[in-house]
């Protein structure tokens, strides 16, 4: 569990969030403070798991993104701005050849805000339900804005970087485009960047960016993703992969826990959008005919014949198409999401946590993906897309 030194460490440099403003309950007299990053903070490579085990994260530098996102997270939970106060979770590797990750987080559980009413993956933005221009003026902790120095033929908006207030992990936010413009949750290329950007910015290897869409368990119709630390390898990572396209640009993961498309960049520049472009063609197509998908961004290793212990030298984004689920699922130990995909399992209560095996959590996980027509027909269909690129 990251916490003392790794929650309350700050680097020369992080002071856009004042104190005064931080510590301040009189959150509507500030505005929302800026976190500007430029091209030298995106860190492609050398982030690395220690060898000696997760212990030793607590004694790595931070990034400047790291500092400020922990600080401004950690004081609002002193403030009691969350649902419930997020203590040291229990955690354990499940016996076998997948390595789930499975932490039990009861209070999530149990206090997490009731889905909304969702009937369709493309269901439209309804301002009379819950969304993000509703949240209380603390629970924002900063703007992410990219400096010129960083071009792109990309729309750019500024991201709201927002805490959850029932946490999964340490560091649990959503990142959130303008919410004034009133964005369904469907990912678009300019919220994917952030995410992918947020990743490059923590020298954290556990920092983790991800994306459920309507129907892939999203319980908000309001475009956000997913940002959290946990101080665990997951096994997409390095799970070993085929390409899907002679260009090498869509690939089949393998592995355990779920096969799912993988897309890899070594770092930022136009390679990075290149990818983001691909993989918002993918998840339109997706959306347009009604499929549910999740998508989980890590760092990790290139595609092609790797291992869990491979050295992580860019980023990997997963994307999974899988069956529409509308509302909680009650009965099952874990819900499944984007996190669960990727083999972090936040299970709900200590019964199931005591009892869960490598083998019951992968009947539960396959039971939420496409049977294997449909599964192929979606896999031919991106092929194609990314075939088009050359044309």
């Amino acid at each position: 569990m990251l916490d003392t030194c790794f929650w309350t460490s700050r680097a020369e440099g992080t002071q856009t969030c004042t104190e005064a403003t931080l510590l301040s309950e009189d959150w509507g007299g500030h505005g929302i403070p800026d976190f500007v990053y430029g091209q030298k903070e995106l860190v492609p490579e050398g982030i690395q798991w220690p060898r000696s085990g997760p212990s030793l994260l607590d004694t790595l530098p931070l990034s400047r993104f790291d500092s400020a996102l922990c600080l401004a997270w950690r004081q609002r939970m002193e403030l009691g701005l969350f649902r419930y106060c997020l203590g040291e979770l229990q955690t354990q590797t499940l016996p076998g050849a997948v390595g789930f990750v499975a932490q039990l987080n009861v209070e999530r559980g149990v206090q997490r805000r009731s889905p909304q009413n969702i009937r369709s993956v493309r269901q439209a933005f309804d301002p009379e339900q819950f969304n993000f221009n509703q949240i209380r003026p603390g629970e924002v902790l900063f703007r992410l804005h990219r400096e010129a120095d960083l071009p792109s033929a990309l729309q750019q908006d500024d991201i709201l970087v927002v805490i959850n207030v029932s946490p999964l992990e340490w560091g649990h936010v959503l990142l959130v485009p303008e919410p004034t413009r009133g964005l369904p949750q469907r990912l678009l290329p300019g919220a994917l960047q952030a995410g992918v950007e947020a990743v490059l910015l923590s020298s954290h290897p556990g920092f983790r960016v991800g994306f459920n869409s309507l129907g892939g368990l999203a319980s908000v119709n309001h475009l956000h993703l997913h940002g959290y630390y946990l101080a665990h390898r997951l096994p997409v990572e390095g799970a070993p992969s085929k390409p899907l396209d002679p260009g090498g640009r869509l690939h089949l993961l393998q592995d355990l826990p779920a096969p799912g498309f993988l897309f890899y960049t070594s770092g930022p520049g136009p390679d990075l959008e290149a990818l983001i472009s691909r993989v918002c063609r993918a998840t339109d197509y997706l959306a347009d005919h009604e499929i549910a998908h999740n998508l989980f961004v890590t760092r990790g290793a290139p595609p092609g014949k790797t291992s869990s212990s491979s050295a992580l030298t860019g980023v990997r984004v997963i994307l999974w198409a899988r069956k529409s689920s509308f509302g909680i699922k009650e009965g099952e130990a874990f819900n499944v999401a984007l996190c669960e995909l990727a083999g972090h399992l936040p299970v709900k209560t200590s019964q199931d946590f005591s009892s869960l095996t490598e083998a019951a959590a992968l009947a539960v996980i396959r039971d939420c993906l496409l049977p294997p027509a449909q599964a192929g027909e979606v896999q031919a269909a991106l092929v194609a897309l990314i075939a088009k690129e050359e044309q």
